[in-house]
């Protein structure tokens, strides 16, 4: 009995190109010839593939393929892992961005699909990177809404840390209002000031958003990415936050939203540890340099996305054994030694 093989159609492309071709074949032999004639490839070694997952097509495996999928052919030396190659080489977009930018406007033009049109959204904004430029007159857009007196992103964005950390500041000054004993508002008012001195030297440490600075001053890379470092109860952030403000302006609004939170908290550990510290030490008694390394230094900041920013209580408190200066520490060790040691006399003469 005589058994005519139906043509299989199905859709060829080569792994450099995203150009798909129709071909009609019978069995792998007739699919090689034609596909090789196709994309110009040498017909010896040829092999073909999945798209979705790179699994090789077999004679055998042909004759089950539903019609219309989607193949890869390569030549002898090629290799295919599926769809995640394309990624990787959308990922490589520097010697053809301008193509893949045209060609994801077009489809947003035409697309209806809410979770496609933001996919392509989210894709446009990054791929039209505009990060290597700096000053107002080569990127104005980015400069919309901010002050003219700021001309280079870099300087802004030093600025607005700053800010942040100014407004740490203010929120001591204000717990000056707390103590209602005169003479302990007064030691504290000392103590902020000293705070304050010492933050003003630093220059209010801008540097950590500032990409001129270098590399141990600064919470980004040289392009300006910042990464979310995680919740306070975390080493690293397992969603793999990013950001790159300097690159468009709605990146710079967004990265607003992300916080410098403090692992021990300002509100609830810091300010109130230190109040509690006044209450029978003076200023000079305080280790400043561990209360201004936990209000505004990275020992104790972190840089985290609006997602992981956890808001509820810490649960993290200062270190007993650094509130106060090494000397005042060793006096009143040395005070407690003491008492222990009258106390064990007087038992001695009873």
């Amino acid at each position: 009995m005589f058994v005519r093989w139906k043509n299989k159609p199905v859709k060829i492309r080569s792994c450099n190109e995203n150009s798909k071709y129709g071909v009609a074949a019978k069995n792998m032999k007739e699919l090689l010839k034609k596909g090789c004639k196709i994309l110009k490839l040498p017909l010896a070694g040829a092999h073909v593939c999945l798209y979705s997952d790179g699994t090789e097509v077999t004679e055998e495996y042909f004759a089950t393929l539903p019609d219309h999928t989607e193949l890869v052919l390569l030549s002898r030396e090629q290799t295919w892992g599926g769809v995640t190659c394309d990624i990787s080489q959308l990922l490589s977009t520097d010697q053809y961005a301008s193509g893949i930018i045209e060609a994801a406007k077009s489809l947003l033009s035409d697309e209806t699909s809410l979770k496609k049109r933001k996919i392509l959204t989210d894709l446009l904004l990054n791929l039209e990177d505009r990060s290597e430029l700096e000053s107002r007159d080569k990127d104005e857009d980015w400069f919309k809404g901010i002050d003219t007196r700021f001309k280079t992103k870099s300087a802004y964005m030093k600025f607005n840390c700053e800010n942040r950390i100014r407004g740490y500041m203010k929120e001591v000054d204000d717990a000056a209002k707390a103590p209602q004993v005169a003479k302990v508002r007064a030691e504290f008012l000392k103590t902020s000031k000293s705070l304050a001195e010492m933050l003003k030297s630093a220059r209010y440490n801008g540097c950590y958003f500032d990409r001129t600075e270098k590399e141990p001053n600064r919470l980004c890379t040289q392009e300006g990415w910042f990464t979310c470092q995680g919740s306070f109860d975390l080493e690293a952030c397992q969603s793999l936050h990013s950001i790159n403000p300097y690159s468009s302006r709605e990146s710079r609004i967004v990265f607003s939203t992300w916080n410098l939170d403090h692992r021990i908290e300002k509100k609830r550990a810091i300010i109130p540890a230190l109040l509690k510290a006044q209450e029978n030490h003076k200023s000079a008694d305080i280790n400043l340099d561990y209360f201004y390394s936990l209000l505004f230094t990275r020992e104790n900041l972190k840089l985290v996305h609006i997602v992981c920013h956890k808001k509820g209580a810490h649960d993290l408190l200062c270190d007993a054994k650094k509130i106060f200066n090494q000397a005042k520490n060793i006096k009143q060790k040395r005070k407690r030694t003491d008492r222990r040691e009258q106390v064990a006399y007087k038992r001695a003469l009873t």
